[in-house]
C-alpha cells in the first residue's frame, strides 16, 4: 500500500514542532522507509512528531516516531518505538 494522506492528522504542536497522527492497515515496517511520508513532505518537518497506529495481521500497534529527516526531496522517519500493550486486569 501506499501513504494514505487523508489519515495523517495534524493533532497539536508549538515551539516550531508539529504533533501527528497516522493510522493505516500497514506494518510500522512499512512506513518508516525513507520517502513513505514524501507526499507530505511539505507538512512534516524534520523533528516533528508522529503517532502511528499501524496493523501487524490485523492487530493495531501504537508506537512515537518523530521525521529524521526532510530536506525538500527525502523525507524520513525514525523507525519508533512501540508502545506496550500489556493489560493487566
Amino acid at each position: 500500500m501506499a501513504f494514505e494522506a487523508e489519515n495523517l492528522v495534524r493533532i497539536g504542536g508549538g515551539s516550531g514542532r508539529a504533533l501527528w497522527y497516522y493510522t493505516t492497515t500497514e506494518a510500522q515496517t512499512a512506513i518508516r522507509v525513507e520517502d513513505y511520508f514524501l507526499p507530505a513532505i511539505n507538512m512534516i518537518n524534520k523533528n516533528d512528531v508522529i503517532i502511528c497506529v499501524t496493523a501487524t495481521g490485523g492487530t493495531p500497534v501504537v508506537s512515537h516516531a518523530y521525521c529524521n529527516e526532510n530536506d525538500g526531496t527525502t523525507i524520513d522517519i525514525v523507525n519508533g518505538v512501540a508502545i506496550t500493550n500489556t493489560d493487566g486486569d
